[in-house]
């Protein structure tokens, strides 16, 4: 199936996948989206506003308006983790970069809205996040590529059970990598194996360890 059909929001790369993941405590109930197509731009402007509430997500695509419960614990735990290490491993380099969190992205012209798991800009006075992450979780709602593509956030990670994908933007068109354009020297496969390891502590140890010995 493609990456970029609303049902598989991303290809994991065989190369450094993962049978399951080890770092939450059990399955959350599965998250299923409302979906309500059919909206002009002011509409969903005006429904924003109507629905903003405590733990409800709105995301918009080229129509259609994606209602979502906030992600919970299992969702947030991988994501720090995967934020933490990506953090871990700028610092070292000395890269210059701004973590943007989960900023709400959106373009009118672009008829979309989203907010990305965790968002980086890499390097100074950027215009918008270079790299997104996700978290998926579950499945269903709007093409996450496609809404990520009308924004033109340049490099998109994709984490799930399975491991993690990376997609580069190229002539408005998402292709899979099996390494990170923006952090080309950045081991994904050890990546993957601190973010199997249960503990939080200890897979930054384990990351921070590698590095060191890299410097060295």
């Amino acid at each position: 199936m493609s990456p970029f059909t609303p049902m598989s929001p991303f290809t994991p790369m065989s190369s450094i996948a993962r049978p399951e993941i080890r770092p939450d405590a059990g399955p959350e109930p599965l998250d299923v989206p409302i979906l309500v197509d059919g909206m002009t731009w002011r509409e969903f402007k005006a429904a924003e506003q109507l629905l903003a509430r405590p733990g409800v997500r709105l995301s918009f695509l080229n129509g259609v308006l994606e209602i979502r419960k906030m992600p919970g614990r299992k969702h947030e735990t991988l994501k720090k983790r995967l934020a933490a290490l990506v953090e871990l491993y700028l610092m070292h380099l000395g890269v210059p970069f701004t973590p943007t969190g989960s900023m709400t992205l959106e373009s009118e012209m672009g008829l979309v809205k989203r907010e990305a798991g965790e968002s980086y800009e890499i390097g100074l006075n950027r215009e918008r996040p270079d790299l997104a992450i996700e978290v998926v979780i579950s499945s269903g709602g709007i093409d996450k590529l496609a809404a990520y593509g009308q924004l033109k956030i340049p490099e998109v990670w994709f984490w799930n059970k399975g491991g993690l994908g990376v997609y580069e933007l190229l002539n408005g068109k998402y292709e899979a990598r099996d390494r990170s354009p923006l952090l080309p020297q950045l081991d994904l496969a050890l990546l993957n194996d601190c973010m199997h390891v249960n503990s939080h502590v200890e897979a930054l140890q384990m990351g921070s360890l590698s590095l060191s010995v890299e410097k060295n």
